[in-house]
């Protein structure tokens, strides 16, 4: 059976907290910055598609900077868990925090989830059609935006089993 020193999960939970920063910070860029403008008969008239003309892409910028800050600001605790191995307060305290922002990051990136599959696919019973043959630049982006969110998501659910882990130690 592997046997993790408890300095090594924290120093493990300090890695996957930088990662998952980097892929949250990462995706509410990418998102935030995405538009696309086409013309349309003439150069003065013009479609223009940006991230803040849906809600739920809103929402997922702002759900990813939160997660972003969050992130941030449980370094401190991640580095004093590798200095104090022990400590089982603060411990506690981030694994409530994790589950809220693994939450609020798993709503936020299924959303936009839905809304990217609809601009990729459409749905003819609906009349919504597909707009990534016109807006490829702005459909890719959005796409990309959703591997980082994903992938934190995924950093997350180890966090917090790793917390459990060493919780359970005690």
């Amino acid at each position: 059976m592997l046997k993790w020193s408890e300095q090594g999960v924290s120093i493990l939970d300090f890695i996957l907290r930088l990662l998952a920063f980097v892929g949250t910070l990462g995706s509410a860029i990418a998102m935030g910055t995405t538009n696309e403008t086409l013309p349309f008969f003439t150069q003065s008239i013009r479609f223009r598609a940006e991230y803040d003309d849906l809600p739920t892409f809103t929402f997922f910028v702002v759900a990813n900077a939160i997660v972003s800050a969050y992130l941030i600001l449980s370094l401190p605790f991640s580095i004093f868990h590798i200095v104090r191995s022990s400590a089982q307060k603060t411990r506690i305290l981030l694994v409530f925090f994790d589950t809220a922002m693994l939450a609020l990051l798993t709503a936020a990136a299924s959303a936009a989830a839905a809304i990217v599959y609809l601009a990729h696919k459409g749905n003819a019973k609906v009349n919504w059609f597909a707009i990534c043959q016109q807006f490829n630049s702005f459909c890719e982006r959005t796409s990309g935006s959703l591997i980082g969110s994903f992938s934190a998501v995924a950093l997350f659910v180890l966090i917090t089993l790793l917390s459990g882990l060493a919780l359970s130690r005690r």
